[in-house]
């Protein structure tokens, strides 16, 4: 339970806190019963205590809605909770330097700014059947391979973060706008839904989601970065920069990571692959 409440917080950016939870014995069972003072008491920052509250709200919808749906309580629905196991690529995408651009610009200039660029994102995510998952602040969580399943996800990913890059560096904004992708694929247990409307979430646990976040740090603006689990179902696809072995804060081992350049010209895109 301890490490279902680190993955979650770590996915989600708030990994900060995840001692400070365990030293409480919270997890994801309370999760959804603490109140604004017991995140105040656990050393929350204002801000990240609103962005948990409103997560743990969606926890506890779905906990309701999954009992009470059709009244469902047999073999079938047990089974659904426990979660799916999947193959899942995760982009994650966020502004570079966003906290100095805040001091920087009017606040209802920098709210157009992030909406045109959540807006860039949605419609390269949509044009390849990807999922927004959720915007966090600056930040964009997607997956690809999940709900639609597809044999090049981690292609549809990549085409993805590209796409995202060229539509806001055409925006007239893009002088104040720049952004970066991490992209990371490996397996993941899908649980429930924790969240409904434009953005349908459900809670990924697994390494892969936190490898992802992480290696969103290593990007320079407008630029690709992808774990090695990602550039080895891409064969000769793009051409890539090998950025080397890599200590990833929460990964046991050193990661390979590579900067995506630009698709390669291929005659033949089974002889890319293989």
């Amino acid at each position: 339970m301890q490490q279902q409440i680190r993955d979650w917080l770590n996915e989600r950016g708030m990994a900060q806190y995840a001692d400070a939870f365990a030293a409480q014995n919270v997890d994801l069972t309370i999760l959804p019963d603490l109140t604004e003072q017991d995140l105040k008491d656990l050393g929350v920052l204002l801000g990240d205590r609103r962005k948990i509250l409103g997560w743990a709200a969606g926890l506890k919808r779905a906990s309701v809605a999954s009992r009470t749906t059709d009244g469902a309580t047999g073999p079938a629905q047990h089974q659904s909770n426990l979660g799916e196991r999947r193959q899942v690529t995760v982009l994650f995408s966020d502004m570079v330097d966003s906290t100095a651009l805040s001091r920087s610009i009017d606040p209802e200039d920098l709210r157009a700014l992030i909406r045109s660029y959540q807006d860039a994102v949605t419609k390269a995510v949509a044009r390849l059947d990807g999922l927004v998952a959720g915007f966090r602040g600056d930040g964009v969580l997607v997956y690809f391979g999940y709900p639609n399943a597809h044999e090049d996800d981690a292609e549809r990913a990549v085409r993805a973060g590209l796409e995202m890059i060229s539509a806001v560096r055409a925006l007239p904004s893009a002088n104040l706008l720049r952004i970066r992708v991490g992209i990371a694929t490996g397996l993941v247990v899908v649980g429930d839904l924790i969240r409904s409307g434009d953005t349908q979430e459900r809670d990924i646990l697994g390494e892969t989601p936190n490898l992802a976040a992480r290696i969103l740090g290593l990007a320079e603006p407008y630029t690709v970065v992808i774990a090695d689990g990602t550039r080895r179902l891409l064969g000769d696809l793009y051409e890539f920069s090998d950025l080397g072995l890599r200590s990833i804060k929460g990964i046991a081992a050193p990661v390979r990571t590579w900067s995506v350049l630009q698709p390669r010209a291929v005659e033949s895109r089974y002889e890319a692959l293989h």
